[in-house]
């Protein structure tokens, strides 16, 4: 009798146990959902968006999920890139941009597209500009943007630049050099002058 009482407590303690581990598994289940949803909501994934499609020549290092930025404010994601069939304007590379519906009206006045540098880790973001007296008639048009800047070009382009001033330099310093010797042969013929001069004997300098 005393067993079966024993066993009967120790099959209620199990599932207790059960109940309480289940309890728990669906409670961390909603927590995780919701903070999954929180987060969501914060990114502006649950938010209205509209695509628009950018051309660049190159994006250097530009990836999907980076910033769309206007004036500072975060106004959408790069959601894609690709190539083109067929380049337009010398542009072969597209970038798709997800824009949030609630800044449609702002990008009606948009007049540039470029890929900046933001970050001392040199993350890249697309940042539009919008001129007040401007207004694009259909947003789904394909947009030409500004390439960024090459800093491997512009290296180069600095390093020519150093050695075009170098040589120039050098040859300042040469020019100054000949000067200098002119400038020391004129003074000591004008200074025999001046002595022959005040001797009377001008003449016999020649």
């Amino acid at each position: 009798m005393k067993k079966n009482e024993r066993d009967n407590t120790m099959g209620q303690k199990d599932i207790l146990k059960q109940f309480a581990a289940g309890v728990f598994f669906i409670l961390s289940l909603l927590l995780i959902a919701w903070v999954v949803f929180t987060i969501s909501v914060e990114k502006g994934v649950t938010e209205p968006k509209f695509d628009m499609t950018v051309l660049f020549r190159k994006v250097g290092g530009l990836v999907v999920g980076a910033p769309v930025t206007l004036s500072g404010v975060n106004v959408g994601t790069v959601s894609d890139i690709g190539f083109l069939d067929k380049e337009v304007e010398g542009r072969g590379v597209k970038v798709r941009l997800s824009i949030f519906t609630k800044y449609k009206e702002q990008l009606y006045k948009a007049t540039s597209f470029s890929i900046l540098t933001e970050g001392i880790l040199g993350e890249k973001i697309i940042e539009i500009s919008t001129d007040p007296d401007f207004r694009q008639e259909d947003l789904s048009l394909l947009v030409i943007g500004e390439d960024p800047l090459d800093i491997q070009n512009l290296a180069e382009t600095f390093g020519d630049t150093a050695e075009s001033l170098l040589e120039t330099s050098k040859r300042l310093n040469i020019a100054t050099r000949e000067i200098q010797k002119i400038s020391s042969s004129t003074k000591r013929l004008l200074n025999r002058i001046e002595q022959r001069i005040i001797e009377g004997n001008l003449f016999k300098v020649f």
